[in-house]
């Protein structure tokens, strides 16, 4: 963008500073504006009947947010639940606006079709998680797409988002470790062997 277009954004758009815990949107929602994170890590999950959390998966930074499904629409629906899990910094931009100055003159059209197919390519994840593969499919699909975020976390943390028990994660890390694919150092898995690691899930449901 030039620099007419940068303080025409700059006109329609606010940086909103959020801490730790806070919620950003609620399942259900409607938005009139397009966020995206700055800095920070959003957690974004559903509830099911019972109150129980789901988890979905992280937005992290220098990523859209806002769940588009159409660009004729006068406000964004929220289909599932944000929260910080960090300090963050968001990026809130008037829509409509965002539409009209920049989509409508297929100004950023691109990147934004660019961050959408991510977004569906999230969402396959999360269906091959939940409905196709089984536990040493989903700790070893995790580990090769987000394996910093997998040491970050506790044991009982990563168990909880991939929906399987703490005792059946530890026992699959052991089974990678044996064969080969990894190793653990004070608690840190390295990848040793991507290709054998990819074999555990490629062809099953992706």
């Amino acid at each position: 963008m030039d620099d007419c277009q940068l303080k025409q954004l700059t006109s329609f758009s606010s940086v909103i500073a959020y801490p730790n815990k806070s919620i950003l949107f609620y399942e259900s929602e409607s938005n009139k504006h397009i966020l995206f994170l700055v800095s920070g890590l959003l957690k974004i999950y559903k509830l099911d009947k019972f109150d129980n959390e789901i988890f979905l998966y992280h937005v992290y930074k220098n990523s859209l947010i806002s769940e588009l499904t159409q660009l004729d629409d006068k406000s964004i629906y929220c289909f599932s639940n944000a929260e910080c899990t960090e300090d963050s910094i968001v990026l809130s931009i008037d829509f409509q606006k965002f539409k009209e100055f920049f989509i409508d003159k297929s100004i950023l059209t691109m990147k934004l079709m660019n961050t959408l197919l991510h977004k569906t390519h999230q969402l396959q994840s999360i269906v091959n998680r939940e409905l196709v593969f089984d536990a040493t499919a989903k700790v070893a699909f995790m580990l090769d797409e987000d394996l910093e975020m997998f040491n970050k976390l506790k044991r009982q943390e990563v168990s909880f988002m991939l929906h399987i028990q703490p005792e059946t994660l530890s026992r699959v890390l052991k089974r990678l470790t044996r064969n080969g694919c990894i190793e653990i150092n004070d608690g840190k898995i390295k990848i040793l062997k991507k290709e054998m690691l990819t074999s555990t899930f490629r062809g099953v449901g992706v």
